[in-house]
């Protein structure tokens, strides 16, 4: 570590958000660098990882994890390299996945710390090959588990998750249709990543174009979103459709129910009705112990150019709240990424 980077920045949450976060809710703070004992690491982060589940941690409300108290350090996972070292089994210069948070620096006793080796592109370690291509794999195999000829449909299809969601399912000789932000991001998600059809969630009659685009309805739905996104998919489900839900990114900043007429005895008809399976997962309390069938597998699509993979990288710690108020109104175009250091 040189003298010149004797300080930490690091970014805390200040208050809690009401509805929409705002960069009022973040403050960046400076300390001293830590400094390992023995048995520790030094760990300074390269690359950042921003996700909507952060917005669920900004709050106090019961969830599946502990929120951020108020002075504390955001959460989030990074790409690190270790600085300095005393633990047998690191040595400084390796490369990490850690969960270390929105800071430069972070001491570690070396437990959770997943060694990277010689990875090209470290930060598709928190990408495709990391957090979001896992949780699109497990979700859509496991829980969906797609045959070949069924429709495979797709919320936030060009985001990280959903990207990779479609890609599998057209592998596994699915009909793939995505559901996306704006022309620029439709035409990525068929283009490029070969869905065979992909709806704007902005257009007027969306639920239209969605049935228009799934003639025999739809198999399994990968929820992203919720929202009128969901609205338009449920009547499409079909019998025995299956529902992994990953995220629900349009309720996320809400501070109350939708307007509206009560939807859940539709939701729960349907369900009854068609035999569906609907199911949460979070994915490493679900499916850690399976990582490693994931990242052989994962590897060897992305390797020989079947899984295509799209960055949104941001520079500087300062940038990370407002990509990810950006993020939770779906700015980002692919894995929304902060870049703190090379």
């Amino acid at each position: 570590m040189s003298a010149s980077a004797s300080l930490n920045r690091r970014i805390v949450l200040a208050s809690r958000p009401v509805g929409e976060p705002t960069a009022a809710n973040f403050r960046l703070e400076t300390t001293p660098v830590p400094q390992p004992a023995q048995g520790q690491v030094l760990l300074r982060a390269l690359y950042l990882s921003l996700d909507p589940y952060m917005r669920g941690r900004m709050s106090a409300a019961k969830s599946y994890a502990k929120p951020v108290e108020l002075g504390d350090v955001m959460v989030g996972g990074t790409v690190s390299c270790v600085e300095n070292s005393l633990h047998p089994d690191f040595k400084a210069g390796d490369l990490v996945l850690a969960y270390t948070g929105w800071q430069d620096y972070f001491l570690s006793d070396g437990s959770g710390l997943h060694r990277l080796g010689d990875l090209a592109q470290p930060s598709l370690a928190l990408g495709v090959l990391g957090m979001p291509g896992f949780t699109a794999y497990m979700g859509l195999l496991d829980i969906g588990q797609p045959k070949a000829g069924e429709t495979v449909v797709v919320a936030a299809a060009s985001g990280a998750v959903g990207a990779v969601v479609g890609q599998i399912a057209k592998i596994l000789g699915c009909r793939v249709v995505g559901i996306a932000g704006g022309a620029e991001k439709c035409a990525y998600v068929t283009q490029e990543l070969g869905f065979d059809a992909c709806i704007d969630h902005h257009a007027d009659d969306m639920a239209a174009q969605l049935a228009a685009a799934c003639p025999a309805g739809i198999d399994v739905y990968f929820e992203n979103v919720g929202g009128k996104v969901f609205d338009a998919v449920l009547p499409l489900l079909n019998t025995k459709a299956r529902v992994p839900v990953c995220g629900l990114i349009a309720s996320y900043n809400a501070t109350g129910l939708p307007e509206g007429p009560d939807r859940l005895p539709l939701l729960a008809s349907t369900i009854l009705k068609q035999r569906i399976r609907m199911q949460g997962f979070i994915i490493f309390d679900d499916y850690g112990h399976r990582y490693p069938e994931f990242l052989q597998q994962m590897g060897e699509w992305f390797a020989a150019g079947r899984i295509k993979f799209r960055e949104d990288i941001v520079h500087g710690l300062e940038a990370a709240p407002e990509a990810l108020i950006g993020l939770l109104k779906g700015r980002n175009f692919g894995k929304l990424i902060v870049k703190l250091a090379d």
